[in-house]
């Protein structure tokens, strides 16, 4: 089979085409002919060994990619989530605990953008912020594969009021049309009043936290009392500072919650529930799951610069089973 390996840590351009053996099956495990596979950012920093959970613990050679969409040999078509590694390739041995039907009205690109971004989006805001009837929800990189299906899920979990945050104009555009009541600039400067503004001039109840740096303390001053901060990522690459817990934290009884996705694959009866109520939502049109783009295999390396470049929207995909040399 052919799959994108990487024999040493670098950027993008460490990703090769290999031809490798096909994988077995191991206890528990299931093979599944890959159609498409889903990228994510988490996948540039793991082909750099940057990424924090698994820093200095990766094995050389790798295959990136954390769900693919593809068959079962008896034929099924699923979503499969790959345990971190294996997905840009051909053919991905699998748990077959991590498998899931997809409905014959959901596309595989809907399919990938609900796997990893919807199962993130949905327990960031239902089981880490505990989001609440008529409370104000802030939404980072709003335009992209979280942000866009948070901006969505907030609203129909009764957020009061979804004020998205993006880069461009044109970002901002997309991030009104999926239902946010208002869209701000990301840029760190000046990022809490925007938000406070955004928000009627009352500071916010829930700030989903991706990027650290100074924008993690921009967003942190925009919490009101007893509202909650949750971090599930440093995009930036900048950690925050040490925090004043007593001072910026206890003493305006606001909340900062860790979040780490596959803590909750521990459950995946409670996957499988998350991921039957995101794909009804997609085929009856409740949820619109963005598709940023589709790459032949091949140009997964292209994939990785254009998502670090931050110039694409919604979720991107390759095209596993339909590429040519």
């Amino acid at each position: 089979m052919r799959a994108m390996q990487i024999t040493t840590f670098g950027g993008p351009e460490a990703l090769q085409l290999t031809e490798m053996p096909s994988p077995v099956a191991g206890p528990g495990q299931v093979v599944v002919d890959v159609d498409s596979a889903g990228i994510n950012y988490a996948d540039t920093l793991i082909v750099e060994d940057a990424y924090p959970p698994a820093r200095g613990m990766l094995p050389l050679p790798l295959i990136p990619g954390t769900e693919v969409v593809g068959r079962t040999p008896d034929g099924r078509r699923v979503l499969a989530l790959t345990e971190l590694l294996g997905g840009y390739a051909e053919r991905t041995a699998v748990i077959s605990a991590m498998v899931h039907e997809i409905p014959g009205e959901v596309s595989d690109s809907q399919a990938l953008a609900v796997a990893v971004q919807g199962l993130t989006a949905w327990h960031l805001l239902r089981s880490a912020a505990r989001v609440t009837a008529g409370e104000s929800v802030v939404v980072p990189a709003a335009a992209g594969g979280t942000g866009s299906l948070a901006v969505q899920l907030a609203k129909q979990m009764g957020a009061g009021r979804v004020i998205g945050m993006a880069s461009s104009e044109e970002k901002r555009k997309l991030v009104l049309s999926l239902g946010a009541d208002a869209a701000v600039d990301s840029d760190p400067d000046g990022l809490t009043e925007r938000l406070v503004e955004a928000n009627g001039g009352e500071l916010v109840d829930v700030v989903l936290e991706a990027t650290g740096g100074q924008t993690f303390d921009a967003s942190l001053e925009a919490v009101a009392p007893l509202g909650r901060l949750v971090v599930y990522g440093v995009a930036s690459g900048i950690p925050p500072q040490p925090v004043d817990v007593l001072g910026r934290v206890a003493s305006r009884a606001r909340s900062i919650i860790g979040f780490y996705l596959p803590v909750y694959f521990e459950d995946p009866v409670g996957v499988h529930k998350v991921l039957d109520e995101l794909f009804a939502m997609t085929a009856d049109g409740r949820l619109e799951p963005q598709c940023g783009g589709v790459y032949p295999l091949a140009d997964a390396p292209r994939a990785l610069a254009d998502l670090r470049a931050r110039g694409s929207h919604g979720k991107l995909v390759l095209d596993v089973s339909g590429w040519s040399d």
